[in-house]
């Protein structure tokens, strides 16, 4: 959860109240916060000691969907309601004297739908900043930046003094070579080229450069002059920039997601609008889309819902009447009034701060935290519900158990990994529908989510190599593969590997350490041309570039019919079985590890190493673990 700053004797001023960190930390807690850090005696111990220091802070961490709170203005108004002390704000959209007509007005070029196809934008009038509010209002953007855009890849924000521009706007995706101003903090202009290269040794923008960097063409906003104002989501322009003198803001987000774009514009023209002339007022924008048609925005009207007494008390245990939960709501901020039709209704005005409420059980949990859950009263369940663990979870702990009694010692290696280990370090190739790939890794080693153990393995006999022989590792845990069926477009698998490390390679070590775990899954042993046994499982010599050549086997398993075969179906089973094409399935490999795959490992020894899937035995033993008839 996203943890906010904010000063402690402005936050005491706007509360109109001193309160003590205990007396502090209880509040916020009523009110669903969490206070993370008092700052107050580090800073007297620095003023002690002679020391530079900032003023006291108290560091509050707040809820992932409560983007309201990521300010101490939103923070200061809802608790200002919480407490009684005053009333929710009503935001209001104030148009020009002339009306709709006297609206500025940004156009969407059709282009833009290559790259960052939405856009909202608003204007804030006459505001008046001072050092802690600027700042408040730019932290306020890092915040959202990084929660809800999603580090700026959904949505990104740009603000920009009014002043300095000549509207009409236009929200255009140009060619990186036909884009040139001077951005933010620079006394020179440059290519969007440029740029892109500038900014890879800048750590604050080079995250966010490869949002676009592989587009055709990048979006970019221009006032009626050609003036740049940004080219979202990397940098403002210097041009426009935002400074304690800057008295109208103009706000634009751009964005991929529509949704989110109405949440963050609504964020951040409501929480600084308290800074207007005339406070909670602001101006909105015509905005032409590529359609020709025409939108306001931002959208301040909100959302009506109906929440009822009767639902609120079953949930809570309580006995509220319907104007009791009416009394609570309105302490969260939340309009109501009392249904008319229906004694149990309570019409609730769910208003554009609050996006976290999306269904009637948010507003029963905001009734619960103003009632304070502390006074909710303690009732027994009536039903007794006792977990079960999944199959799956039930097989892996068998394996582990059997092979740390065996002396083997079990690691958990990271599931990310490098596609050079991945792939290339094992002797395989990349078909490009395997692996599942991050889009912009931190680093070299977080390149792909694995889909083998056995290079997490490998890692960790390396940097334990100084171990005295034989060094025995297993894992039994989740690969991922890529899965087009699947809503995700990927699927866990679970497996189970191990590798041996010794003077001598131990094929036959890996090849026990099989045996043993099918022993314990109770899946028999039969030979590749048993084709009357029903089920079990057998090995068969094959060629793998991870393996040494002639000492490397596939692991083949039989599953049990699902049904009482009949004479036919058995000489059908017998001739499918003997040409692998109905039962037998390969589900692992053990082997010899070749030299060059442990050269490039870093390790002296040789290796011999087993994995296999775990998941075609799920359901044979699911019905007896879980007691399932």
């Amino acid at each position: 959860m996203p943890t906010v700053a904010v000063d402690k004797a402005d936050l005491w001023e706007r509360l109109g109240n001193e309160y003590t960190t205990e007396e502090f930390d209880k509040l916020c807690f009523d009110y669903g916060l969490e206070l993370d850090e008092d700052t107050t005696k580090e800073v007297e111990e620095a003023i002690a000691k002679g020391l530079p220091a900032e003023r006291p802070q108290l560091k509050i961490e707040i809820p992932a969907n409560r983007y309201d709170l990521l300010c101490i203005e939103g923070i200061s108004r809802a608790l200002n309601v919480f407490l009684g002390r005053t009333e929710a704000p009503k935001y209001r959209l104030v148009y020009p004297e002339g009306g709709e007509t006297e609206l500025l007005t940004t156009t969407i070029d059709p282009e833009t739908a290559q790259v960052r196809p939405l856009f909202a934008c608003a204007v804030l009038r006459n505001v008046k900043f001072t050092e802690r509010s600027y700042a408040s209002f730019m932290d306020l953007q890092d915040k959202l930046h990084q929660n809800i855009c999603r580090r700026r890849q959904l949505v990104a924000i740009g603000t920009h003094d009014l002043d300095t521009l000549t509207p009409p706007f236009r929200y255009q995706a140009r060619p990186p070579q036909n884009i040139k101003f001077v951005p933010l903090g620079k006394d020179k202009a440059y290519t969007a080229e440029e740029l892109m290269t500038l900014y890879e040794s800048e750590k604050h923008l080079a995250r966010y450069l490869h949002i676009i960097r592989d587009k055709p063409v990048y979006p970019v906003i221009y006032d009626s002059k050609e003036t740049v104002l940004s080219m979202p989501p990397i940098i403002n322009s210097e041009h426009s920039k935002i400074t304690l003198n800057t008295r109208n803001i103009f706000i634009d987000v751009t964005a991929t997601d529509q949704t989110k774009l109405d949440i963050v514009v609504n964020m951040v023209a409501t929480m600084f609008s308290e800074y207007c002339e005339e406070p909670f007022t602001i101006e909105p924008v015509k905005v032409i889309l590529p359609s020709g048609q025409t939108k306001i925005t931002p959208d301040l009207s909100g959302r009506d819902m109906v929440a009822h007494a009767s639902y609120v008390n079953s949930c809570t245990g309580l006995k509220l009447s319907t104007k009791e939960v009416a009394t609570l709501l309105e302490r969260m901020s939340l309009e109501q009034s009392l249904s008319s039709t229906n004694a149990d209704e309570i019409n609730v005005h769910i208003p554009a701060t609050r996006p976290d409420i999306l269904h009637e059980c948010d507003i029963m949990e905001d009734a619960a935290i103003a009632y304070g859950f502390n006074n909710l009263p303690k009732i027994f369940p009536t039903t007794s519900t006792v977990a079960q663990p999944l199959a799956i979870s039930k097989l892996s702990d068998v394996i582990r158990l059997e092979w740390a009694l065996a002396g083997w010692v079990e690691v958990l290696p990271l599931i990310l990994c490098s596609h050079e280990e991945n792939f290339e370090w094992l002797n395989h190739e990349d078909d490009n529908k395997t692996a599942v790939k991050i889009a912009n890794p931190k680093t070299l080693e977080f390149q792909v989510v694995r889909t083998t153990l056995i290079p997490g393995l490998l890692k960790t006999i390396r940097e334990n190599k100084t171990h005295p022989l034989p060094i025995k590792v297993f894992e039994t845990s989740d690969v991922v593969f890529k899965d087009t069926s699947r809503e995700r477009q990927a699927r866990n698998e679970r497996h189970a590997a191990a590798v041996w490390c010794n003077k001598t390679a131990g094929f036959e070590i890996a090849h026990g350490m099989l045996d043993r775990a099918m022993k314990m899954l109770e899946i028999p042993r039969i030979g590749s041309h048993d084709f009357d046994k029903p089920t079990g499982y057998y090995i068969k010599e094959t060629s793998d570039g991870m393996y040494f050549p002639g000492r490397a086997a596939t692991i083949y398993y039989r599953p049990p019919p699902n049904h009482p075969r009949r004479l036919l179906s058995q000489i059908k089973d017998k001739v499918e079985a003997a040409l692998h094409h109905k039962h037998d399935i390969a589900i692992g490999s053990l082997g010899i590890l070749h030299p060059t795959v442990l050269e490039k490992f870093g390790i002296n020894f040789p290796c011999s190493a087993l994995e296999f899937s775990l998941e075609p035995f799920k359901k044979q033993v699911q019905k007896i673990w879980t007691n399932d008839e």
